[in-house]
């Protein structure tokens, strides 16, 4: 497939619009070349949000899912804005160096995000601004390293993703042996704009004992993503998307901190629910050249179950795609989009149960009772206290044997003479 092919099929106008690089000749090597740590990814497609002030990590702990109040430099949280309803509205990673708080984020949600903070600040000791920095994405694998980054010149700061592991509070829906996103654990360099092009000419030519490194394109980015089951922001989300739908409860919600907007529904999903929707990833037939694109419908018999949320080609697996459709679509279903087969592996289990939720929770009653299970009117009387007043109006209640009828008094018969 020729380049330009690879630019109109992969890469999103959104991300396009920010310069994003697609591929520098080679989507496949840049990716192997990733996931054994010897690539560097340049994301102009991701921005950075400071806020500063003594009241910042109990501040943004009260609104996000996550606590980052013992957060102490070098630690990385991931955490999210949840709407009252629970639903996902911003996304973020959170580090500290002990003075600021930073908050990488996607660009297209930064000045959402940003409004979004600036609104809740009232009288509180924060502040808030877009930090002009340049982030780059790696791998930690072999020689690649937060310490080893932190030397460079121009690095700030390393953020590392904690997916896809369980953090403290969390929750995990796939409880398989092995998620495919612990072979690829994710880092992200903020580095100053000024030294930006320094630093990646210096992480190319370090460690050359380890094997030549070379700069990774969008592509590879995203295929390895995919991949690891990385729900993203814009992408595996929508205007009704909630954490368990997508599995980000392992790694970016508490679920006991309390207190943040959205608990309701997370603690009610968890406890005496089920997701309505689920991730799944689908394995693509491969002999066609195209790929479906994103928010592409997803139809069984006729009725739409789902959509393509992301979508790229993998290296080892071929097409390769995320989907979010209903829970109660079978794992067995074997897809047709556009002609396409797509076969399912479960991420989210159709049975909606989590590592922390009860396993012999009652199962949800539909309003109409049958016949035999019908309550009898005396039983919902007398879940009713009743006090001494209520007995002396109807003593014979009170004992159980109902009210008392009243008769109409006859008036006395008259003897004759």
């Amino acid at each position: 497939m020729s380049e330009s092919a690879f630019d109109s099929e992969f890469v999103d106008e959104a991300v396009a619009s920010f310069g994003a690089t697609p591929h520098f000749g080679d989507p496949s090597g840049e990716q192997w070349a990733l996931e054994g740590g010897r690539a560097l990814v340049r994301r102009p497609d991701l921005a950075v949000i400071s806020v500063s002030g003594a009241d910042r990590l109990t501040w943004v702990t009260s609104l996000a899912s996550q606590i980052v109040t013992d957060l102490v430099p070098g630690a990385s949280r991931e955490l999210l804005i949840l709407s009252p309803e629970g639903r996902v509205e911003h996304w973020a990673g959170a580090s500290d160096d002990g003075e600021t708080l930073h908050l990488i984020v996607e660009r297209s949600d930064v000045s959402e995000f940003v409004a979004f903070l600036e609104s809740m600040r009232f009288a509180l000791r924060v502040a808030v601004s877009e930090s002009d920095v340049a982030v780059f994405s790696s791998v930690r694998a072999g020689a690649n390293t937060p310490e080893s980054a932190a030397d460079l010149p121009g690095h700030v700061w390393t953020w590392e993703d904690p997916w896809p592991g369980v953090v403290e509070g969390g929750a995990a829906y796939f409880q398989g042996e092995r998620h495919p996103g612990a072979r690829t654990p994710m880092m992200f360099h903020a580095v100053s704009r000024e030294a930006a092009d320094e630093f990646e000419a210096a992480w190319l030519s370090a460690c050359p004992e380890a094997g030549s490194r070379r700069r990774a394109g969008y592509l590879a980015w995203e295929a390895m993503r995919i991949a690891a089951w990385k729900p993203r922001l814009g992408r595996e989300t929508d205007a009704r998307a909630i954490p368990p739908e997508v599995d980000w409860l392992r790694s970016a919600v508490h679920t006991t901190k309390g207190c943040y907007r959205g608990q309701e529904t997370i603690a009610r999903v968890l406890n005496l629910g089920r997701p309505p929707r689920r991730l799944t990833y689908l394995q693509l037939d491969g002999s066609r050249g195209d790929l479906p694109a994103p928010g592409t419908p997803i139809e069984v018999g006729g009725r739409q179950v789902g959509v393509i949320t992301s979508s790229a080609r993998h290296a080892d697996e071929g097409p390769i795609a995320l989907a979010l459709i209903a829970r109660a679509v079978p794992v067995t279903t074997v897809f047709d989009i556009d002609g396409v087969a797509a076969a399912q592996e479960e991420i989210v289990p159709v049975h909606g149960k989590s590592s922390v939720s009860p396993r012999h929770a009652r199962a949800p009653t539909s309003r109409a009772r049958p016949a035999s299970a019908a309550v009898p009117r005396a039983s919902a009387a007398s879940a009713r206290p009743w006090g001494r007043a209520d007995a002396r109006r109807h003593p014979a209640r009170h004992l159980g044997r109902g009210p008392r009828r009243r008769h109409r008094r006859r008036p006395p018969r008259l003897r004759q003479a």
